[in-house]
């Protein structure tokens, strides 16, 4: 089976690439930089480049599903520009695969699309399922709004498409995750606010099986692509900070100060969402990393 991959240079694109080429697939991408047209190994790169309007048909030949996650990174400062760039590069990234299978009118098996929980409206009591509505008014809920608005009119060239509402990401190659832990080395590790909000996450590999999963057994619709045993703020810096040695000894911090650092981007942080993956476990789907503690274990923290 031949896929395309948009984002693939990204934390989860090339985590999944090693994955599917294990497993036999042929591999298609997408970038932005013509120099890295050939930078994947085994994998045909083609060049676009969605607000200048430029694609390479050429990647669509032969291929039967797309995985889109093109996407900038929302851990950047939001300056008035990269807001725009953020919301941009995913609705202009998803135009521009329109009017491209509008342009040789083919149609795709299937559609797998990242997106968010950040959608969803913050509650410490809420336990959030994949009927829910995407009310957060905050920025990221009206990137997510807006992202996967942009995602549902591809569904007119494909057979199925599945967008996957995607938590925090655990991974040592980077990520919030990333950061989060040399400021516990360092000792300076704390909870923001009361630390009370719930963190839904992922582990990375358990993230790219779903993904595989989701084409291999033909799912349509919205998944929330989280573990099923979310965590406070509180719990998840100490259990942190037990498995690298490094004990929590400053106070949580105050969300105003966060705030005053940070500004709106605070809401990354404080922010709560606990989300179900019941959905995807009665789908079949096995996590390998259900427990917060097993997948920290499995990651190269130190």
């Amino acid at each position: 089976m031949k896929v395309l991959i948009t984002g693939a240079s990204g934390l989860i694109g090339k985590n999944l690439i090693k994955k599917m080429l294990d497993r036999g697939y042929f591999i298609n991408f997408f970038t932005t930089q013509k120099n890295k047209i050939n930078s994947i190994k085994n994998c045909n790169g083609f060049y676009w480049n969605p607000s200048r309007g430029n694609i390479d048909l050429k990647a669509f030949e032969g291929v039967s599903q797309l995985i889109h996650l093109a996407g900038a990174s929302i851990s950047k400062p939001w300056t008035k520009y990269y807001k725009n760039k953020i919301i941009d590069s995913r609705v202009l990234s998803s135009q521009i695969i329109y009017n491209s299978l509008v342009d040789i009118n083919y149609r795709l098996d299937g559609i797998v699309s990242a997106s968010a929980i950040g959608g969803y409206l913050s509650s410490n009591e809420k336990i959030y399922k994949e009927s829910d509505p995407l009310s957060a008014k905050t920025f990221l809920g009206k990137v997510v709004s807006k992202w996967e608005h942009s995602v549902d009119e591809l569904e007119i060239h494909s057979e199925r498409l599945t967008k996957l509402r995607i938590g925090l990401v655990l991974s040592d190659k980077g990520g919030f995750l990333s950061k989060l832990i040399i400021l516990i080395k360092f000792g300076l590790g704390s909870a923001f606010g009361d630390g009370n909000q719930w963190q839904s996450w992922i582990h990375i590999d358990d993230l790219c099986e779903l993904i595989i999963y989701s084409i291999e057994k033909n799912y349509h619709g919205i998944y929330n692509a989280v573990s099923n045993n979310p965590l406070t703020q509180n719990s998840l810096i100490k259990k942190i900070g037990k498995e690298i040695n490094r004990p929590i000894f400053f106070p949580n911090i105050p969300g105003f100060v966060l705030k005053l650092f940070l500004g709106e981007r605070s809401q990354l942080i404080m922010d709560s969402h606990k989300v179900s993956s019941d959905k995807i476990i009665k789908s079949g789907f096995k996590f390998k990393y259900n427990h917060f503690e097993d997948a920290i274990k499995n990651l190269k923290l130190n």
